[in-house]
């Protein structure tokens, strides 16, 4: 099948964690999937993807920077000539308390979670109104929505990813271009993995499904936001918790 034909999926910090299993689950051979990382892992989420049956390539850009954006777009959009779906998956967390909470690490959060979506968003969107068709997806937090002490950059941050979904929802739906989110709950991740025992304990027990998530949960949402089953569905938020936040 010649690459102007594959269904062309870009997933932003893909090479880790929900990243990563969002990407395989992309996985088919008409599809090219492209993620962004930050540092390292991009070989594990290409060989997972390549076992999978699909093709991935992974490439280094700062999804803060404008121009790295830019560029990381003009090279997918050169090799592949579409835009098909669009998932906004990258974040960090600099934890604290708000009296204590250095600005530095206030925009760092805002940075690569709210503004490396929009900059992502910009771009894709473009290629999207031409095609007049296309899915984009916001990975937002179940803490965007109901708040956690000590997170409030990152909770900002998740929040203001929802407000944006809706509004970009509105921008382009005209178009054919879905705009939705999924909002995680307590997943195996690394960043959880470090969490005390007993904090984990604490927070399975809320949970009505009696387990944490795993990020083949989030992805499998994804998966069907990205869907043709999903296309009437936009300016929405879908809750990964297992019934932890209702």
């Amino acid at each position: 099948m010649p690459e102007q034909e594959k269904r062309t999926v870009v997933v932003t910090g893909g090479s880790r964690g929900i990243g990563q299993a969002i990407c395989v689950g992309f996985a088919r051979a008409d599809t090219l999937i492209y993620f962004n990382y930050a540092s390292t892992g991009a070989e594990e989420t290409e060989k997972q993807v390549t076992e999978a049956g699909g093709s991935a390539t992974g490439i280094q850009v700062n999804i803060a920077s404008e121009q790295e954006v830019i560029d990381f777009f003009k090279r997918i959009i050169d090799e592949t000539g579409r835009m098909d779906v669009l998932v906004n998956n990258a974040g960090v967390a600099k934890d604290g308390l708000l009296v204590r909470m250095k600005a530095t690490d206030w925009d760092q959060v805002m940075e690569t979670n709210l503004k490396g979506a929009f900059l992502c968003t910009k771009i894709a969107a473009k290629m999207m109104l031409k095609q007049r068709q296309g899915r984009i997806i916001n990975v937002s937090s179940l803490v965007g929505a109901a708040g956690n002490p000590g997170q409030a950059n990152y909770v900002a941050s998740k929040a203001g990813l929802i407000g944006f979904t809706k509004a970009v929802a509105k921008e382009l739906g005209s178009r054919s271009i879905t705009v939705n989110a999924v909002a995680p709950g307590f997943i195996q991740t690394d960043m959880t993995a470090s969490l005390p025992e007993k904090a984990k304990e604490t927070m399975i027990s809320n949970i009505p499904l009696g387990r944490a998530g795993t990020p083949q949960d989030v992805a499998a949402a994804v998966s069907f936001l990205a869907s043709e089953d999903a296309a009437y569905i936009t300016g929405q938020v879908i809750h990964v918790n297992g019934g932890m936040y209702m």
